[in-house]
């Protein structure tokens, strides 16, 4: 009786070493996901460029948008097509943006669409 134990627990136990090597874990967690994630908080808003301490380089116009694509799903959101404006600009090299306007506009992808513009910019970090 006990052998029989003993050797159920040993014939488990090689089964469960041997299967435990065959499997492998995938996830999302690599670094590019987090920096792509934090990204728009990289990118200060700024009123106005005269808001802006220090020197810096304009860097161009970036654009966000938020597409609504079905009629059941949300509306789209002023605040989604700024921080994809943002992750965009990140993307550029930019750590600040002054946003010039976000507009309605017609798609025929879209139900509805919204799309916000800013300026970009390369701000010099100050150190003391």
């Amino acid at each position: 009786m006990k052998i029989k134990q003993i050797s159920l627990s040993i014939s488990l136990l090689g089964t469960i070493v041997g299967c435990s090597s065959s499997y492998s874990i995938k996830t999302n967690m690599d670094k590019e996901n987090f920096t792509e994630y934090f990204a728009p908080s990289k990118v200060n808003i700024y009123e106005r460029e005269s808001d802006i301490n220090g020197r810096f380089k304009t860097l161009g116009l970036v654009e966000g948008e938020d597409c609504q694509l079905k009629a059941h799903l949300a509306e789209p959101d002023r605040i989604i097509a700024r921080t994809q404006a943002r992750s965009k600009a990140y993307k550029l090299g930019a750590n600040g943006i002054v946003f010039t306007g976000c507009a309605t506009i017609q798609s025929q992808q879209c139900i509805a669409q919204i799309v916000c513009y800013g300026q970009m910019y390369q701000i010099e970090k100050i150190t003391k």
